[in-house]
């Protein structure tokens, strides 16, 4: 299986709030877009609910039992059949990502430098699982950011 996750999450794990990001981060989203570039990316609906949009230059498929109109959609078996043959990133949200977690062997999280209140998605706990870190790096808020932020790369 060739599955990657990425997400960034706030200091205890929070990845959503209301169906949104709970911050601005633009060092984070140009991070997020170099690393799903040409890939295939795969999310949930309400991910796909709060994007503007395909995201261009990917394949978008949206993990779905209700057919749509505006965006690719495949069952949880089609994607996992999907992964045999090329590497998927997983999007969100946090649903999702708990579903895909046993099946993933690489993951680019971010953690910024906030506690979200009030949190309603959270990213998978990695407590126990074999994934270690393979890389790390402390980035400053630029001038579009709200807050500093870690990059990691974790693997299994």
């Amino acid at each position: 299986m060739m599955f990657t996750m990425i997400f960034a999450c706030d200091l205890n794990g929070a990845i959503g709030k209301d169906g949104d990001l709970p911050w601005r981060q633009s060092s984070d989203l140009q991070h997020f877009k170099r690393i799903t570039m040409s890939k295939t990316i795969v999310m949930g609906r309400k991910t796909w609910d709060s994007l503007p949009g395909k995201l261009p230059g990917r394949r978008n498929i949206v993990l779905s039992r209700t057919p749509r109109e505006d965006v690719e959609v495949l069952s949880f078996e089609e994607v996992l059949e999907l992964g045999d043959s090329e590497e998927v990133l997983i999007i969100g949200g946090g649903e999702i990502y708990q579903l895909f977690l046993e099946h993933t062997k690489e993951i680019h999280k971010t953690i910024i430098a906030t506690e979200v209140e009030g949190a309603d998605a959270f990213a998978p706990s990695l407590e126990g699982e074999e994934f270690h870190l393979i890389g790390e790096r402390f980035v400053d808020a630029g001038p579009r950011d709200e807050h500093s932020m870690i990059f990691q790369h974790w693997i299994r």
